[in-house]
């Protein structure tokens, strides 16, 4: 996704799996053979291939608990050696209800400039919010059944479904949750 979305100027805060592995920037030019395109392996699942962060920060949070950030610049796939990103580490190391079993969150950004730390990982816990609209948007209201042809019908279409779900949420207070049943 990375070499793919590459050309287009946006921000992008993914989620990586675990078990990946990022490379650092290559060492200088040594002037024998062909130029080196990757440095150290960094494994996410293996602490011991990690290398100092470049910056680490430790917040409380009123429903999480203690949590720490790490990020690391200049990191990249093995398949997009020219696209560096930075890995962000979210950890919990305590919580409000004193139970901790939760995985540590590994996130990659790629843009321009980033947000604070702080700040970045919780503009991916918004992400939720877009995702339950798409899906109400998508499986309950029909977004994607009508077969418009004309792109201005489908533009008008799809500019109608925020108004459409805005009004159902200011009327949910006047209504009563009353399902039909389906023969």
């Amino acid at each position: 996704m990375v070499k793919a979305t590459a050309a287009i100027a946006a921000d992008k805060l993914m989620r990586i799996r675990s078990n990946r592995c990022l490379w650092s920037a290559p060492p200088a030019y040594s002037g024998r053979g062909r130029p080196k395109i990757h440095g150290q392996q960094f494994r996410l699942n293996d602490s011991q291939s990690w290398w100092e962060a470049e910056q680490t920060l430790e917040s409380v949070e009123p429903k999480l608990g203690k949590i720490r950030l790490r990020k690391w610049d200049d990191l990249h796939f093995r398949g997009s050696p020219k696209h560096p990103m930075t890995l962000i580490l979210v950890e919990r190391l305590e919580t409000v209800t004193g139970r901790l079993n939760s995985q540590p969150l590994w996130l990659v950004w790629v843009g321009i400039q980033m947000p604070s730390l702080n700040e970045i990982w919780q503009l991916y816990l918004r992400r939720f919010a877009l995702e339950h609209w798409y899906r109400l948007a998508k499986q309950t209201l029909h977004w994607t059944v009508p077969k418009l042809s004309p792109p201005e019908q489908c533009e008008r279409w799809s500019d109608l479904m925020p108004l459409l779900t805005w009004q159902l949420w200011l009327a949910k207070d006047l209504v009563i949750s009353c399902p039909v049943d389906q023969p």
